[in-house]
């Protein structure tokens, strides 16, 4: 029977926990596998060629790594909008801010990617080209397109209002078809069509040299990965968080992992000789933003290629109706902790952060105007991404040091040399992503702050929590180094720093700055009230109905 609410105000309610493992798990398997897997592939071996393969292993090993960090943080500290909050309980608020502030931007945007991949793929179904023009011949949104993008914003809106157990249950149901569809593609593709050759045309197995493979990583590849934090995200809705958040992460990264794998392999072997026989520049057909449909026809499964539209609808949309959700619990995490206005905590009889919800969808609608297009994104995002993750493992070592009697369920192995390596992976996903990504994403940074300040301007004083400086010197210089440093590298910048001595640049510098930040945590003591502090929050907070 339903119990109900004691009186409490909307900002008091606390997010139900609904979730199970299977929730989670496919909540994060879904964010993995959207688009990327539709378009991925083409891009990275355009890129690289054959060698994309190798992008593809080295991005797996990186982001396992970083998924491993945050399976351990989200197991011992199972809390909505996580990856906001780690970094808060070892450096203080502003860096929490920080932190909060990246992810939230990387996740708000990835909604309205997936939106304009269903669009992409959908404009090569005969009748919908022939009578509806969504997309210019540059892949940018049409004002029609547009129309129909609002259209999917609105669902994935409504859907996250219902509340959270719907999400979990239709998105179960979505991931399912999401990881079959895939599969069979590659099975098909392998079993009619398969050129060994293709390896080695257009130049050999890396025609572009490192260069190509490292290039490839935030072209598509990334992106494709990502995605595995979903599950801690939603932590403070777990059932049981400790047992099911680490499990699921784990279990998510390693299906993506495979499964993008083998669709490479089978994409690769799959196209036609004479099309890569002179290089990789259109592989599949200039223009052509169906790849997989395209060679399935050529292979003639016709019916497969039918499935694959279907697909284009179903697994974009399925990831941008998650990253609704995780954007939500990002904004209600800042929230909470008074970094943006409160109100952004507000939620609703259902326990669902409504408010964090409707500005989701604004800020969606907003991002389809300067990127209307699914490349013109996708580079800023894996960015914005690695700055998120790269929290992660100096957030796990400090509090390790820190909060050491704390219960963790699923404990990082060999974290002194995993932890500094995950952050320096991340760096050098932030260093490819090019210049140009890097200083966007610094001005988003500063707009962030601005938003900040005038949100704590505006809290009592007595109510303010202290901004913990001395343990946020290292972000600074971190941030800035990495702009400078992109400045200076290979990709989109003045190419200063010679090929290896680039990556070599960043490994020391990564770890340099690691150091020192674990160095300049906050002390246990601080540690320990920030946490109790948070569980106490969540502890006096009345029980919402529940089913």
């Amino acid at each position: 029977m339903a119990q109900s609410t004691t009186g409490s105000a909307d900002s008091g309610r606390r997010l139900r926990r609904d979730v199970g493992f299977w929730g989670l798990m496919f909540v994060s398997l879904g964010s993995i596998i959207g688009s990327g897997w539709l378009l991925g592939a083409l891009t990275a071996a355009t890129i690289a060629g054959p060698a994309s393969l190798v992008s593809w292993l080295l991005a797996a090993v990186m982001l396992a790594i970083l998924a491993l960090v945050h399976a351990e943080l989200g197991a011992a500290y199972p809390i909505a909008g996580g990856t906001a909050r780690f970094p808060s309980f070892a450096f203080g608020p502003l860096v929490g801010f920080a932190a909060g502030w990246m992810a939230w931007i990387q996740a708000v945007t990835i909604a309205p990617i997936e939106v304009e991949a269903t669009l992409s793929y959908s404009d090569h179904i005969g009748w919908v080209r022939h009578h509806i023009t969504m997309l210019h011949t540059d892949g940018t949104l049409t004002g029609v397109g547009l129309l129909v993008a609002t259209v999917f914003m609105l669902l994935f809106t409504v859907i996250n209002i219902v509340g959270v157990k719907l999400l979990a249950d239709s998105n179960g149901i979505t991931v399912i078809w999401k990881t079959a569809i895939p599969l069979l593609t590659v099975v098909v593709l392998l079993l009619l069509t398969f050129h060994a050759s293709n390896f080695t045309a257009g130049g050999g197995f890396m025609p572009f040299g490192a260069h190509g493979v490292f290039a490839a990583l935030p072209a598509g590849v990334v992106f494709a990965l990502q995605g595995f934090e979903q599950a801690i995200q939603l932590a403070g809705e777990a059932r049981k968080p400790q047992q099911d958040v680490s499990r699921a992460v784990i279990t998510a990264t390693a299906i993506g992992t495979v499964v993008y794998i083998l669709l490479e392999v089978a994409f690769i072997g799959a196209l036609n000789p004479a099309h890569i026989a002179h290089g990789w520049a259109n592989p599949v057909g200039k223009g052509d933003f169906g790849p997989y449909a395209t060679l399935a026809i050529g292979a003639g499964a016709a019916w497969l290629a039918a499935l694959l539209y279907a697909d284009a609808v179903i697994s974009p949309a399925g990831t941008g109706l998650v990253y609704v959700a995780a954007s939500s619990r990002l904004s209600y995490a800042l929230g909470r902790e008074r970094s943006v206005p409160r109100v952004v905590a507000k939620v609703s009889p259902k326990g669902v952060p409504i408010v964090s919800v409707v500005i989701a969808f604004v800020v969606g609608e907003i991002a389809f105007l300067p990127f209307p297009s699914w490349h013109s994104l996708v580079g800023l995002v894996t960015s914005a991404t690695a700055i998120m993750y790269a929290f992660g493992p100096i957030a796990l070592r400090a509090l390790r040091l820190r909060d050491p009697e704390r219960n963790r369920p699923y404990r990082l192995p060999a974290h002194r040399v995993l932890a500094p390596l995950a952050f320096v992976s991340s760096n050098l996903i932030i260093y490819w992503s090019s210049f140009q990504a890097e200083w966007k994403l610094g001005i988003a940074i500063l707009f962030g702050l601005v938003i900040f300040a005038a949100t704590r301007a505006r809290t009592p004083r007595d109510e303010r929590a202290s901004l913990k400086w001395a343990a946020a010197m290292w972000v600074w210089p971190w941030l800035g180094g990495m702009i400078l440093i992109g400045f200076l590298g290979r990709y989109g910048g003045v190419k200063v720093l010679p090929e290896w001595v680039d990556i070599l640049t960043v490994a020391v510098f990564s770890l340099a700055v690691y150091h020192l930040a674990v160095r300049i945590a906050v002390s246990s003591r601080e540690v320990g009230a920030a946490v109790a502090a948070e569980e106490a929050e969540i502890e006096s907070e009345p029980e919402l109905n529940v089913a």
